[in-house]
Order: structure tokens, then C-alpha cells, then sequence
């Protein structure tokens, strides 16, 4: 189902679509070619980036990870390509238009893995989730001017009508297994669409949608938890909380102690530099925050003192494109040739 179309349909609408849709053809899917085992495994090797703020982009180290590509086969969904490599679904959309994310293998002898990042314009503490692009980042304690290492997950968000909100927090709690109390609004829905009187799902139950594990914050009613609907993550479809993959949040869940701070950011447009280049990454201004999304990513690259870098029509490509995928937009001859740079390296714990 594609973002245009999704548009046209009332969020309670494609949530239902959603999962009967989704489980049917990836539950066929993973019948053939994945199991839970394969997605429990690879988070294990998920291992941190090393990163360096700078504000010489000759000197910034901003950008990680690097993008790859994928042949499909039978059985592959984008559904369980995005959970596998570390994806949103949105991720995997994005950067690939005009494929068949059901059945990828049909047109396409390539999928593009957008595995690579520019990082987020935020204080380099705690846990920072970026609204538009639906990914949470992790910066790790640290201490003097040295790299700064960061842990990266895809999430899903919350709906237009149920919107994730800008804004600081600090993590004030944790819990294993939690109950979710259900707020009343959200339990008129419930009953409203599909006659569930229910006040209290217990915590460990299938249908649970805290999962596993959930940290709790200090902006009243959000949460950043598990969910029991894995192919939700990379998509609009929660009440503003914001959902991992199981095994995301387990891994997560260890390193964040209680008081840690943290922040819900609205940034479509992230300028970074690596290795003496400068690149844009853009995603769709998914909740329409962000009118002028090129006049953003002049002022970003203003406020970063790098408009004499910038070659102004690799920019505008980057966000007309809008695929979530770093592009370099350096104007060449201003910084050093890319060609003597050494190549991008390969994300740590890739597959």
C-alpha cells in the first residue's frame, strides 16, 4: 500500500486493512523464507557508530552506516526485509518507488537498503526520536571531546489523527511485561470499531500492544515501548507512542537508566558530513509541519556555516526526492576530492 494511498483512507480504516493485509502475505512469506529466529539473530549484532561533531566539514563525522542492496527472492516481503536489516517499512518504501513491496522479487533484481544516516540537529544525550523519518537514536554516555557512539532503531509513530508531539522528556520509569491500562478515548474507539470493552490487557498477553518492555517518560500519555504487531514499525499507526521491534527494544531496554534525557524532534531535512563530503538526507513531511522544505534545508546549511560547500541543485534534488537516502550535495572543488577519500565504511554488525 502506498503513501498516497494511505492518505485517502481514514486511519482506523488503514489500520485494519493494514492487518489483514500484512499478516496474510507475511505470514505466507516468512512460512518460506523467515522466521522469528532470523530477526532475533540479527539484532544481536546490532552493535553502536562511532560518530564526530564538527562544525569544519572537513572534520565531521555525521553520516553512518552505508547504503547496500539486496537481491530479492521468493518469499520476500519488504515487511520482513525492513525488520531484518534494521528498517522502517517507510525506509524500504521510500527508497525503492515503483516496487512491488509484496512481492519485490516480480520487477525488481534490486532492493535498495537505505542503511545509512545522516544524524539529527539535537544535544548528543540520551534518546532522540525524528518525527518525520520515524527513527529513534541512542548516544550512549560519553565524556570529553572524543567520537560519540549511537545506536539507531526504526519506529512506528503515531497517526495524523493521534499525532507523536514535539518535545523534551526524561525517562522516569521501566517496566517488563506492563499492563496497559487503556485510556478512555482510546477504548471508545476500541468499542466503537470493533465492540472490545475491555479497560486492562495484561501485561505478557499476546495482544498486548506494550510488548515486552516499556519506558516510561515524563511528557504525560507517551510512551516508547514494544509492540505485539511487528510490521507496524516504519508506519503511522499508533495512538503517539512510539513502537519498536521486539527484539529492538529488548536490546534498547538495558542501556537506558532511569533520568535519562530525551527528545521528540520535526526534522524532515538532516545535513551531515563525513570524509570531507556533505551530504542531505530528506524524508516526507509526513504530519505537513514543514511548508518550504528547501528554504529548511538552506537555513539548515546556513546555520551550519557550509553554504559555500553546498552545490545548491544536488540539494534540491535531495528533496524533491525525498527517499530518506544521504546524497551528496557537495559542490566539488571546495572540499576534498571524493575520489581520494577512502570508501564508505560498512555498517558495524551488518548482515
Amino acid at each position: 500500500m502506498n503513501r498516497r494511498m494511505s492518505e485517502r483512507i481514514r486511519p482506523s480504516e488503514l489500520a485494519g486493512m493494514a492487518v489483514v493485509l500484512a499478516l496474510a502475505l507475511a505470514g505466507t512469506a516468512r512460512a518460506q523464507r523467515w522466521s522469528e529466529e532470523d530477526f532475533l539473530n540479527k539484532a544481536r549484532l546490532t552493535k553502536p557508530y562511532a560518530v564526530t561533531p564538527s562544525s569544519d566539514p572537513a572534520q565531521a563525522n555525521t553520516v553512518m552506516g552505508s547504503v547496500r542492496h539486496y537481491t530479492p527472492t521468493q518469499g520476500d516481503t519488504f515487511l520482513d526485509l525492513a525488520r531484518f536489516y534494521g528498517l522502517g517499512y517507510n525506509e524500504l518504501e521510500q527508497a525503492n518507488p515503483g516496487i512491488d513491496p509484496w512481492i519485490p522479487g516480480i520487477k525488481a533484481t534490486s532492493v535498495t537498503l537505505p542503511t545509512a544516516w545522516v544524524l539529527p540537529q539535537a544535544p548528543y544525550q540520551g534518546v532522540v526520536v525524528n518525527i518525520p523519518e520515524m527513527r529513534l537514536y541512542y548516544f550512549h554516555p560519553h565524556k570529553g571531546d572524543g567520537p560519540v557512539l549511537v545506536t539507531t532503531y526504526p519506529v512506528g509513530l503515531g497517526r495524523d489523527d493521534w499525532r507523536t508531539p514535539k518535545g523534551k522528556f526524561t525517562v522516569k520509569g521501566k517496566t517488563v511485561n506492563p499492563t496497559w491500562v487503556i485510556p478512555d478515548s482510546i477504548r471508545a474507539e476500541h468499542i466503537r470499531e470493533r465492540n472490545d470493552y475491555r479497560t486492562v490487557i495484561e501485561g505478557g498477553a499476546s495482544d498486548n500492544p506494550l510488548g515486552k518492555y516499556r519506558l516510561e517518560l515524563s511528557m504525560p500519555g507517551y510512551r516508547i515501548h514494544g509492540t505485539d504487531i511487528p510490521w507496524g514499525v516504519g508506519m503511522q499507526i499508533s495512538h503517539g507512542c512510539v513502537r519498536l521491534y521486539p527484539e529492538d527494544i529488548e536490546a534498547l531496554y538495558p542501556l537506558i537508566p532511569i533520568g535519562t534525557p530525551g527528545e521528540f524532534i520535526y526534522q524532515p531535512v538532516k545535513i551531515g558530513a563525513r570524509q570531507g563530503r556533505i551530504y542531505a538526507e530528506v524524508s516526507p513531511d509526513i504530519y505537513t509541519l514543514t511548508p518550504g522544505m528547501f528554504t529548511e534545508a538552506r537555513r539548515i546549511v546556513a546555520g551550519l556555516g557550509w553554504q559555500n560547500y553546498v552545490d545548491e541543485k544536488k540539494l534540491q534534488k535531495a528533496v524533491e526526492e525525498q527517499n530518506g537516502v544521504p546524497l551528496d550535495v557537495t559542490l566539488d572543488g571546495q572540499l576534498p576530492d571524493p575520489a581520494k577519500r577512502p570508501e564508505m565504511a560498512a555498517r558495524p554488525g551488518a548482515l
